[in-house]
């Protein structure tokens, strides 16, 4: 069993950066694709980025890509994601994700029903 907890989230001005990390307990990181979803309200959750377990390639949301950037530290079993040049848009509850199953080195996973623990999110508001 994995518990996710996720920290880092805040209100900001839009232009800001954050840094939301996610720590894990009972499993290690090391060996699990790891996912940054978010929901705003009154919308579904989506999908944000992705970190592969084998080479820790990294797959984005076309809407984050060059402002976010996930990262992992295995030695800390933690799973990062750096966001940079805020926006009001980017409002939500922002969920940290694990993929048990070993996904080969070629997919990316974004689907939210691949992932099968979740952390209970944290909110970020980025104001105007």
């Amino acid at each position: 069993q994995v518990q996710l907890v996720e920290s880092g989230g805040g209100l900001v001005q839009a232009g800001d950066s954050l840094r939301l990390s996610c720590a894990a307990s009972g499993h290690t990181l090391s060996r699990l694709d790891m996912g940054w979803f978010r929901q705003a309200p009154g919308k579904e959750r989506e999908f944000v980025a992705t970190i592969k377990w084998s080479g820790g390639s990294t797959y984005y949301a076309d809407f984050v890509k060059g402002r976010f950037t996930i990262s992992r530290d295995n030695a800390k079993n933690t799973v990062n994601l750096q966001m940079n040049s805020l926006k009001p848009e980017d409002t939500a509850v922002y969920y940290c994700a694990a993929a048990s199953r070993p996904y080969s080195s070629s997919i990316y996973v974004t689907a939210r029903s691949a992932y099968d623990y979740w952390g209970r999110g944290t909110q970020v508001t980025v104001s105007s």
